[in-house]
């Protein structure tokens, strides 16, 4: 009897140490919601679609998602 309660003790013991492990190693993981920057988005002038401000094309005030496209605007 006393081996039996002595083997539940610790069985109850390891379950404890292993929850406060989990929950110390949660505190420590980075978020995943800082990976991604905001960033501003703008509209090609001839087809419209749209793509960061970064990629895009600026020619003449206006922003243009290829070269194709803002070759077609000065014609």
């Amino acid at each position: 009897m006393l081996g039996k309660l002595l083997l539940l003790a610790l069985a109850i013991w390891m379950v404890l140490l292993l929850l406060k492990q989990y929950r110390r190693g949660i505190g420590t993981r980075p978020r995943q919601s800082g990976k991604f920057e905001s960033q501003d988005m703008v509209s090609c002038k001839e087809c419209g679609v749209h793509l960061p401000k970064n990629e895009s094309i600026l020619k003449k005030g206006a922003y243009f998602c290829c070269k194709e496209h803002s070759d077609k605007a000065e014609q």
